[in-house]
Formats: structure tokens, sequence, C-alpha cells
């Protein structure tokens, strides 16, 4: 089906890489338009011009009311709608200066902060859709992770943080459902996805193919996905194909979560 998308409007965030990058890329294919917002503004901006005419960027920093406030009224102002929320900027806590991340070591300023983006920025994007969808309809797919779904020894705050957005998706849906608004709201749960935030965790370049094959060896499907294998199932949720689906939490794990490979590891998504 060609143009899955046509005259529908989007924002993404955390869209300037990685799966905010290929959602972006593949909902304007689909006919969208698509704000990509990210808080690497030259990164962000090289994005949406490679996309073409149907993108434009904003700075946000989904943490930031004041700034989701600003964005979501230029999108109005120059769209005067809104039909699609991908919820999707989020941060590991492997970041430089963050410390450990394991329950017993981590600290409480590096908790925070994972959560500050990937919860409460989610918190606050649904809560605008909704402020913006409700006289019309539209979709929230919220992305997030495996991590969410099992305990992560070694990545505590944003196990927690996307078990956070798990649920909330759920609250959400529920919400708009006996509201009688027309929203749907969906998680998608990736592992395994061959990101820019992996590469923290992959080291040099001589370590970076010997732990990307171990990695792979503890995948059902025996390969690590790819942003696009996410970004599909975005559209999918996003396009009016699943206007019967909302509160769902979409696996895309290469079969992990299907057998002994959900055992707890360091690993994240």
């Amino acid at each position: 089906m060609a143009h899955r998308l046509a005259g529908k409007v989007a924002l993404i965030t955390g869209a300037a890489q990685g799966i905010g990058k290929a959602c972006a890329e593949i909902f304007v294919k689909e006919g969208a338009f698509v704000f990509v917002t990210d808080i690497n503004d030259d990164l962000g901006k090289t994005t949406a011009l490679a996309i073409g005419s149907q993108a434009q960027y904003f700075h946000l920093d989904v943490e930031n009311k004041s700034d989701w406030d600003a964005v979501m009224q230029q999108v109005i102002k120059e769209k005067k709608h809104l039909d699609i929320l991908i919820n999707n900027a989020g941060i590991t806590g492997f970041q430089d200066g963050f410390g450990l991340q394991d329950p017993e070591n981590a600290s409480l300023d590096s908790w925070r902060k994972v959560h500050a983006v990937n919860s409460d920025g989610v918190f606050l994007g649904c809560q605008k859709a909704i402020q913006h969808m409700k006289e019309s309809k539209g979709s929230i797919v919220n992305i997030s992770s495996r991590s969410g779904m099992v305990g992560i020894p070694g990545a505590a705050s944003y196990a927690a943080s996307k078990a956070a957005v798990r649920n909330h998706t759920k609250s959400v849906a529920l919400y708009c459902c006996e509201k009688g608004y027309d929203i749907r709201c969906n998680s998608i749960h990736p592992a395994a996805i061959l990101t820019p935030m992996w590469e923290p965790m992959l080291g040099s370049e001589a370590e970076r193919e010997e732990k990307l094959a171990m990695i792979a060896k503890d995948i059902p499907m025996h390969r690590l996905g790819t942003p696009e294998d996410v970004a599909y199932a975005a559209l999918f949720l996003a396009c009016d194909e699943s206007k019967y689906i909302t509160g769902i939490e979409l696996t895309v794990d290469g079969g992990i979560l299907a057998g002994s490979s959900a055992s707890p590891k360091k690993d994240v998504d």
C-alpha cells in the first residue's frame, strides 16, 4: 500500500539519528510531513535537509515543558494539526560523567537525569499530543525498550524509565478511550538494534566486531536489528491500518523475549 501516511503531520523526537531518523525518512516516503526534533541542532538540521522539503527541524529538549509548548505552537501554526507523535528521544545513562548505573552505585543525579529524558519527556509529549489531537484523531507511539520488560542490573535507571514508558502508554490509551478521544497510544520495545546508542558500549574498532558477533549469538535470529526494523513497526502503529489497536506493546527484538535469551544482562536496546 503506497503512501500510507498521505496528508499526515508527524512529530518525532530524538530524530537526528538512529531510530528517530529512520522513522522520519520512512514516514516522508509514505506521504507524511515530518517535524524532526532533537537537541543536536547541527545533526538535526542536516537530517531534515537530507530528507527534503517534507521535513523541518525544530530544537526540542523533551524534558523541558517550555520547549514542548513552543514546538507544538509552531507545529499548529504551520500545519494546523498534528496526527502522529513518535516519542523516541532517550538516553541510556552510559554517557560521560554519569558513572555506574547499577542499583547499588548509581548516583541519584544520574537516575533523575535518565528519568527526566526517558520518562518525563514521554509524559510531556503524550500530554501535549492529547491536547492537540483530541478534537480530531491521532496516533502516539512511545519507543520503550526490551529493557522496560526485564531487569537490567547494569542499567537500572534506564530499565526503570523504560518500564515507566511501557505502563504510561497503557494509561494514556485507556484515558483517551474513556474520554472518547480518537487517539491511540502504543509502545514499541526494541532490543539489539544497532544504533548510535550502542557505540559507547562497543569499544574500539578492533573490539567492536567481536562484541557484535557475541551479541548476535544470543539473538534467536542471529543478527542485530536495524533502525529501519523499528521504524516500520512505528509506521504500522502510526497509520490507519492499526486503527483498532491501542495500549499494546510491540516487541522488535529478533525473538529474544520469546525464549531463554531474555535473562538479564548488561545490554540495553
